[in-house]
């Protein structure tokens, strides 16, 4: 007996070995040879409760763990503004640590990657050394309309004008890839592990809210919704866009992280966006006030309403078991959270995340590369408008000589790259000076353009004494707004800030000067305007600061045009192009041109 027993347990261990291989090579959600919808079937009627809920949520790369990912089968880990593995991380630093955190999600039951988020406003600016691109107020990258300058994400917008916004989503083809002709409507597109999943957001009516207050109630019509707010999410799900984020704020008092008429009745249903629905950060605490007043209500109304994925982002366990309990109690239907974790399977099969779940090192050597810098450079150009050139139309100032015997440099924003980045730059709310990252502030702009032979004298807030005896042959005043992101950059007077009007006033009163804004909106300008001979609004134009020394001295021409109304004063706001009483400074569409400096 003992001598036949071994032999019978090694058949029946080969046995069980056999099988169990077997089977996992009919694990068809494995298989990318499979159609889609078939791979999402199978992985879906596989998953626990515990499992799809994990899915379900985020959370931030502070709390994120392999262990936590492992334990709570977590969906997505977010790196918010500012969130960074380490100051001035590397590279390979952010690799390392992603995929650490994606082994973690790896070693699970099922083995189901996690899909990061990050907050990639204007270029991959939680990166240090990454190229930042002008802000979407002259670049213009997001899907919302600004309609009040003195809303603080104004800038995150690119017009008040939702035809220029709907042109703009061109930037998912070159986010996700171009999707072919023969696509279906409303399902997400990713070509290739060199492209990522983009986000639309946010949905809907942000940038139209009361007095431009972040995150507060935009009062409009349901067709005037549409018109001006909608359009650009109807053509983001045509090109395939990958996620959709809700927006904080309300629509005729209803909180949109609440609106199931306009999340699942016209986001998915009417437009059949077949990709997956997020909230905002905290967005379901926010759904009361106080915020998390009463969770279980804002689970509930939140989930219901159609959002998929929960930026939680830190408090993850409660956001677990609040969900858990109200699915178990049928609170929620089990069928609201299949639709949602089917919703983000298909975002991840199509990003191809089940076949390459880790980051490597191939495209490290891009990060900051001179060819994105170059193409930085030209976007600033592009996005530059020339508001006044010279007293007279007769006697321009711009461009500017490169040779002449002396020029000034002032202006609290010339040699401040914080200050030209704006908010969302390494930090959420951006930061003051030329330690946050590699770039080209305006002042080393200058002086690389000029004439070795021209003598620069650089003074941030000079006095007309200093001014007058110096006999300068013109200056260059660069000042604006300081960094801010989101509700701290509401403003009701949008003044430039100190010192930069005595700033203008000293200079601007004593020599030939230009002007150059460093702003995320129109502001405040006509009390000025008088003393500047010459007043380019350059926005907030990121690392590449020779865009700007490109046009100042006329090695291209200015060819940009107003993407949104500049008022004369705030109690003119809100005024759009289109407007009954439409009085502005600088009217939508203006922008002088100026014809490049024969070499």
């Amino acid at each position: 007996m003992g001598r036949t027993s071994t032999p019978i347990l090694g058949i029946i261990l080969l046995f069980c070995c056999l099988v169990s291989d077997s089977e996992a090579e009919y694990l068809k959600y494995k298989d990318p040879k499979q159609p889609l919808n078939v791979r999402i079937r199978d992985l879906l009627k596989r998953m626990t409760l515990e499992e799809k809920i994990g899915q379900m949520t985020q959370i931030e790369r502070s709390v994120a763990t392999p262990d936590v990912m492992k334990k709570y089968f977590i969906g997505s880990v977010l790196s918010g503004g500012g969130s960074v593995p380490a100051t001035k991380a590397s590279a390979e630093t952010w690799v390392q640590m992603v995929n650490g955190i994606q082994n973690g999600a790896l070693s699970t039951r099922l083995g189901i990657p996690m899909i990061w988020g990050i907050d990639a406003v204007h270029g991959h600016n939680n990166v240090y050394n990454a190229t930042i691109f002008p802000h979407n107020v002259g670049l213009g990258v997001t899907r919302q309309v600004c309609r009040d300058p003195r809303w603080g994400r104004c800038y995150e917008s690119y017009s008040e004008d939702p035809q220029i916004v709907l042109a703009m989503t061109e930037i998912i083809p070159g986010l996700q890839g171009d999707i072919g002709n023969n696509s279906r409507k409303g399902v997400p597109f990713v070509a290739g592990k060199n492209k990522v999943a983009a986000c639309a957001k946010h949905y809907v009516g942000d940038g139209g809210t009361s007095k431009g207050i972040n995150e507060n109630n935009t009062v409009i019509s349901y067709s005037g919704l549409l018109s001006i707010h909608m359009p650009a999410y109807h053509d983001s799900i045509i090109k395939g866009v990958s996620t959709v984020m809700v927006s904080y704020s309300s629509w005729n008092g209803k909180k949109m992280h609440t609106n199931h008429e306009l999340v699942t009745g016209y986001l998915k249903n009417k437009l059949r966006f077949r990709g997956f629905v997020i909230s905002d950060s905290q967005g379901i605490d926010k759904i009361t006030s106080p915020p998390h007043s009463n969770y279980s209500y804002s689970v509930q109304a939140g989930v219901s309403a159609g959002i998929d994925m929960i930026m939680v982002p830190f408090n993850f366990t409660e956001f677990i078991d609040e969900l858990t309990y109200q699915v178990k109690n049928n609170i929620i239907p089990v069928s609201r959270i299949d639709d949602a974790v089917a919703r983000i399977l298909r975002v991840k099969f199509v990003m191809g995340l089940f076949e390459n779940p880790l980051a490597d090192l191939s495209l490290v050597n891009q990060l900051g590369s001179k060819e994105h810098r170059q193409l930085a450079r030209e976007a600033v150009r592009k996005s530059l408008v020339l508001l006044k050139n010279g007293k007279s139309a007769e006697k321009p100032l711009l461009p500017l000589p490169k040779k002449t015997s002396k020029i000034l440099v002032a202006g609290s924003h010339a040699d401040n790259l914080g200050y030209q980045c704006g908010g969302w730059t390494i930090t959420w709310q951006g930061v003051s000076g030329n330690n946050l990252t590699v770039g080209t502030t305006i002042l080393d702009a200058v002086k690389q353009a000029i004439d070795p032979a021209t003598q620069l004298v650089y003074s941030e807030n000079p006095d007309t004494n200093f001014i007058k005896s110096n006999k300068f042959s013109y200056a260059i005043v660069v000042v604006g707004e300081h960094p801010y992101a989101e509700t701290f950059g509401d403003s009701l007077n949008l003044t430039i800030a100190e010192p930069g009007p005595s700033t203008i006033a000293n200079v601007c009163g004593s020599i030939q000067c230009v002007v150059i804004l460093i702003t995320g909106r129109p502001v405040v300008i006509q009390p000025y305007l008088s003393e500047i001979d010459a007043l380019v609004a350059a926005w907030l134009p990121g690392t590449e600061g020779q865009g700007v020394t490109d046009l100042l001295f006329g090695d291209y021409g200015f060819t940009g045009k107003l993407a949104r109304t500049w008022f004369k004063t705030v109690n003119q706001l809100p005024m759009n192009v289109g407007d009954k009483y439409y009085d502005p400074l600088f009217s939508f569409g203006f922008g002088l041109s100026t014809n490049p400096t024969k070499s």
